[in-house]
């Protein structure tokens, strides 16, 4: 396949799943395994219109996505089979030059067209308000590998004011938010690339394909997967393990079956259990918890039996933080021929994650907590495991054949991926995975532990107020009590200073009760989060006690 001069260089090369049948063959040839950064050739710098607030059409240089002008390669643990895509530069709707400071404008927040002070949104009459100065502090433990400015300074919407005050978002564990190079790639491939995937025999649909399976080979390498044909694209981590109730539940699960379900589950790993177990007359068990939001090991080994025929569990509690060793209980419940799902939905975007070490049956995530857009995830499933598995939905692209006495079906994954995908979903996914791996995770993880430590503390100074759980290696998820407040006046209060978190049941409502609550507040923190925020929300919340005494 010939390149046109606007994508060249744009759309990575990586190991794909076996397409489906009838997808007409590319012309590339094959191309060398990428082992380091490749910087695009000169040639690769065309320009594309750019919109400005008086409409006269600019031209700018097509901007790297990932690194603007550099390169990152994706990387994961203990894969050989594939390299990181070269680049994935895409042309751009807006400038892709970003400052090492932190910038005075922002694109508007609804057209993205244009640029001007960074205040409130449209309409608003706050004065503006200069953004938060760099973060200073350097935290005990804190690696000499990472900064969290080296990743704010990519994000516009940090750099925004929120009711008169520099935004600090702490509500990651509900959704991150997204680097100029993912926003870029979702606008560049809308503006030049924009087509539908597989069988198609034009160029573009070609090129289409190609960065869709190259985002699917991203994310295999991502999770330490030994192939992409073990990725599956979903809309995030609820359909994937709806998925996997609906194929693989209702073809191995029957009358007295066991599947044991943490207490600590989000919701997505609670209902589409007790659904298909209703359906197949199986029962859900739930594994209790330890006082400090472990979950029991030894309940949990007591529960195992041969009648377990499935363990879901969480590999990070959206409310508790707590990390557990899913390993360990994976490797017990194999024991008893059980297969294990683990959500990974809160742990991908804090620590790497090697689902062949995990040795997990499945493993699912959410883009949008891991600073790629909404409505797009991925589920790993073992090869052998998937190859059993019976479509869940049908229609068109997860077909071989059809007529009205035999209808035979794709491959896997095509097979779990009925009619049209979110396409720029994977462009966008494929855009933050390299982003995030440009960084060095172990660094970030370390970074992280630090600032937790930090929120701990910190938090332990205001009255009144009770962190849940005590688990020790936690992530910094931060849910809370305040005495004499309730978590949705906590939450508005803290907006008023431009400080978002999260108040409610936080779809884990048996994790609460395990508390004995039923709603309470959280504050979860990113890579991007500085101790400078940290040391506001302690702030505003010793004001609301303050304001509550007097």
């Amino acid at each position: 396949m010939t390149t046109p001069d606007a994508l060249r260089g744009a759309w990575p090369s990586a190991p794909a799943a076996t397409p489906p049948p009838g997808t007409p063959p590319a012309t590339t040839p094959a191309i060398a395994p990428v082992t380091a950064p490749v910087t695009p050739p000169a040639t690769a710098g065309v320009v594309a219109p750019v919109a400005t607030p008086d409409a006269t059409a600019v031209t700018a240089p097509l901007a790297d996505p990932v690194a603007g002008s550099g390169t990152a390669p994706v990387t994961g643990p203990g894969t050989d089979w594939a390299t990181a895509p070269a680049t994935t530069s895409v042309p751009a709707s807006v400038p892709a030059s970003v400052p090492a400071s932190v910038p005075t404008s922002v694109p508007h927040p609804v057209t993205g067209l244009g640029t001007g002070p960074v205040t409130d949104p449209v309409g608003a009459q706050a004065p503006a308000v200069a953004p938060a100065p760099p973060s200073t502090t350097v935290l005990p433990g804190q690696p000499a590998g990472f900064s969290p400015e080296l990743a704010r300074r990519d994000i516009p919407i940090l750099h925004r004011t929120v009711n008169g005050h520099p935004l600090v978002w702490l509500d990651n564990g509900a959704t991150t938010q997204k680097p100029r190079q993912v926003i870029e790639a979702l606008a560049g491939f809308y503006g030049s690339a924009n087509s539908n995937i597989h069988r198609g025999a034009h160029t573009m649909a070609r090129e289409a394909t190609e960065v869709y399976e190259a985002g699917r080979a991203a994310v295999a390498q991502f999770l330490g997967a030994p192939s992409p044909d073990g990725i599956v694209f979903v809309r995030g981590t609820t359909e994937a393990v709806n998925l996997v109730a609906q194929s693989w539940g209702r073809a191995n699960l029957g009358p007295g079956d066991d599947i044991l379900v943490s207490t600590l589950e989000h919701h997505s790993n609670i209902v589409p259990w007790q659904l298909i177990a209703k359906e197949t007359r199986a029962r859900v068990v739930p594994v209790p918890l330890q006082p400090d939001g472990q979950v029991d090991l030894d309940a949990y080994a007591d529960l195992l039996s041969m009648r377990t025929q499935l363990v879901a569990i969480s590999q990070v509690s959206n409310v508790l933080g707590t990390v557990v060793p899913v390993r360990e209980m994976t490797a017990l419940a194999h024991r008893y021929g059980a297969k294990v799902l683990v959500d990974g939905a809160q742990a991908v975007a804090h620590f790497p994650v090697d689902v062949t070490d995990l040795d997990a049956d499945f493993y699912a995530f959410s883009g949008h907590k891991l600073f790629a857009p909404t409505g797009i995830g991925a589920l790993y499933a073992k090869p052998d495991v998937l190859e059993k598995m019976a479509p869940w939905q049908g229609g068109g692209n997860m077909i071989e054949s059809v007529d009205f006495t035999r209808t035979t079906y794709a491959p896997v994954p095509h097979r779990m991926e009925a009619g049209t995908g979110h396409i720029s979903g994977v462009v966008g996914l494929l855009s933050a995975l390299n982003w995030l791996t440009s960084f060095d995770r172990n660094a970030i993880a370390a970074y992280e532990t630090a600032l937790t430590a930090h929120a701990q503390q910190a938090l332990s100074t205001v009255p009144g107020l009770e962190l849940l759980g005590s688990a020790p290696g936690r992530v910094g998820v931060l849910t809370f009590t305040l005495a004499g407040q309730d978590p949705s006046r906590i939450a508005d209060w803290l907006d008023r200073d431009g400080i978002a978190i999260r108040a409610g049941h936080h779809c884990a409502q048996p994790a609460l009760a395990h508390y004995g609550l039923t709603s309470a507040a959280r504050a979860s923190l990113a890579l991007y989060n500085t101790p400078e925020e940290v040391d506001k929300l302690v702030a505003s919340l010793q004001q609301l006690q303050l304001q509550q005494g007097a």
